[in-house]
């Protein structure tokens, strides 16, 4: 697998990103068009139609935000351990979620410091992402 760095560490899973979205979403636009142009005898119909392509997005999109909030309580929780087996102290409780989630990918000899950092400058995800220089790769995260 190719080396992971800060510049190509999102990952895109092609099967929902660029198939399983989109074409959620022209059902959406092609059952509007057709709950538009659908005839008094068929309206009922066609607007369950919407309803149906509407409840198919959100649970998509539900389903994805459940999954991935539920990799962020196991990252925060990784990272905890990590952070009290470096330093035999607890990770600052100042911390967000989104910056311990961006602490994950620094490797233990700058963890601990990068963390006080974090809290003392306020930087966000992405600023600490950017001041990593030993890359810790997390091929799991999709």
């Amino acid at each position: 697998m190719k080396q992971q760095t800060y510049s190509n560490h999102r990952r895109f899973f092609p099967l929902y990103h660029f198939i399983t979205m989109p074409v959620l979403l022209l059902l959406l636009i092609g059952s509007i068009v057709n709950l538009v142009k659908s005839s008094h005898d068929n309206l009922y119909s066609a607007s369950l139609i919407v309803l149906i392509s509407v409840i198919l997005i959100l649970s998509t999109l539900f389903g994805r935000m459940f999954a991935l909030k539920a990799q962020d309580r196991a990252i925060v929780a990784e990272e905890k351990l990590r952070h009290y087996v470096l330093t035999q102290k607890r990770l600052p409780e100042e911390l967000t979620v989104r910056q311990i989630i961006g602490l994950r990918f620094a490797a233990d000899d700058e963890f601990p410091a990068l963390a006080q950092r974090a809290v003392k400058e306020d930087l966000s995800e992405e600023k600490i992402k950017k001041e990593i220089k030993n890359w810790k790769a997390d091929y799991y995260r999709v």
